[in-house]
């Protein structure tokens, strides 16, 4: 990883503007919260508003020199800014208050990068993290030299930026080339689920809302949770087993949040497709977070960068311990469907109303029913055992066969469409 982290929190002044010209601007809370959460001890938070940004250093001279004169007072050794910065303005800044500057995009991949830990997320990371930097080439990439050998790489007469761009260059090519190994296995084994008929439920959400405190308690894993934010960046994968639908597929993944830098989202593709593909999607919110409907709204927008947002879609309200009146229930809509689930995940309470929610959802396009099938239908009964449909079989007293069956809806009707027959036509044990 690129980063060297310091063993002990940073001192930090936080920077947050508010522009005029933006349709809703947000409080530093959740800026402070990502500073904190990587590792950063904010000591200032600089707020103020403008028309537009400063072309030069971002913020006006008199804001500049605001925030000069605290990171001199607090001896501060990163300004974070809850903003995208160009890599001019970076660099200006950074010879101005004589300390790091790092911008919101590159205080959450610094998050990522500690968050991360298996190896296709830590691929991603420094994927993303290539690629933010690459336009930042004036801080030197001499240290990728260390992961690939100096010796013989440097060409006579090369520039020191000509070098570093096509180190760069090698270990993008490197990253990419290694992340489409792991990205075609992970293809692989989500088309053997969908092969095997087992539906995947897919946990998203606003990042801190629970989904890893609740995959945990559903599942009994042990899933790393912590009150902070992107404390799971890899997705996690578990079996769950249901009444009425059998086995399914639980996948925790990586929390969602405002303005998530395009970049990233671009980055973890391949992660999201767990959610992207999902035959359910349950889209956990903290239902005591103030900012809930913008935290949804966030959410819901990141599901459609990827493609999600057709998917069903059950919300899970938690935290409900954090209401005064929370108790737990299922809301439905006008055909009976279940819509929200009210539960506290840390408590335990409300998870059987999920489990069943989630058990309705899925088993709609699942056939799950005890059928006769007279003697004369031999090819509708043979058909029924090819397609694996058929769980147990037994006879009445006619020798007509009592046929237990589960298997996707759909595959049924193209079985019952084949023979000539109907729904209706069908015989209930």
């Amino acid at each position: 990883m690129f980063f060297e982290r310091p063993e002990s929190g940073e001192i930090a002044v936080l920077v947050h503007i508010d522009f005029h010209d933006q349709d809703e601007n947000h409080g530093p809370e959740e800026f402070v919260e990502l500073a904190i959460s990587a590792g950063a001890d904010p000591v200032a938070i600089v707020t103020g508003s403008r028309h537009k940004p400063d072309s030069k250093f971002f913020v006006g001279t008199g804001k500049l020199d605001e925030i000069k004169d605290i990171v001199v007072r607090e001896e501060a050794q990163v300004v974070l800014f809850d903003h995208a910065l160009s890599p001019s303005q970076e660099r200006n800044l950074e010879s101005m208050l004589n300390c790091r500057v790092l911008d919101r995009t590159g205080l959450i991949l610094d998050i990522f990068a500690q968050r991360a830990r298996t190896h296709e997320g830590k691929l991603q990371v420094e994927l993303a993290q290539l690629q933010h930097m690459s336009t930042r080439l004036v801080r030197g990439w001499t240290h990728l030299e260390r992961q690939k050998g100096g010796i013989g790489m440097r060409g006579p007469g090369e520039t020191q930026l000509e070098t570093d761009r096509r180190l760069l260059r090698d270990r993008l090519k490197s990253i990419q080339k290694r992340l489409a190994k792991v990205n075609s296995q992970r293809d692989q084994s989500r088309r053997a689920r969908a092969r095997s008929d087992v539906p995947t439920v897919s946990l998203v959400g606003y990042t801190n809302a629970g989904k890893s405190t609740l995959f945990n308690r559903i599942t009994g894993a042990e899933v790393y949770a912590a009150n902070q934010l992107f404390a799971t960046l890899d997705p996690t994968l578990r079996r769950l087993d249901l009444e009425q639908v059998g086995t399914v597929v639980l996948a925790d993944t990586v929390g969602f949040i405002r303005k998530l830098p395009h970049r990233l989202v671009k980055a973890f593709q391949a992660t999201l497709k767990e959610s992207a593909e999902a035959d359910l999607l349950l889209h956990i919110v903290d239902a005591a977070d103030i900012n809930r409907d913008d935290n949804i709204e966030s959410v819901e927008t990141v599901l459609q960068e990827i493609g999600a947002d057709e998917l069903p879609t059950l919300k899970v309200f938690n935290k409900i311990d954090a209401l005064e009146t929370g108790e737990p229930r299922i809301d439905r809509d006008e055909h009976g469907n279940p819509v929200r689930v009210w539960v506290s995940a840390r408590d335990g309470v409300g998870i059987e109303l999920l489990e069943q929610a989630i058990a309705e959802l899925l088993s709609e396009d699942i056939v799950n029913d005890t059928i006769v099938v007279p003697n004369d239908q031999g090819r509708f009964r043979a058909m029924l055992f090819e397609q694996g449909g058929v769980k147990e079989e037994h006879y009445d007293e006619l020798g007509q066969s009592i046929l237990a069956l589960r298997l996707p809806r759909k595959d049924y009707l193209q079985i019952l469409a084949k023979v000539g027959m109907t729904e209706e036509q069908i015989q209930a044990a």
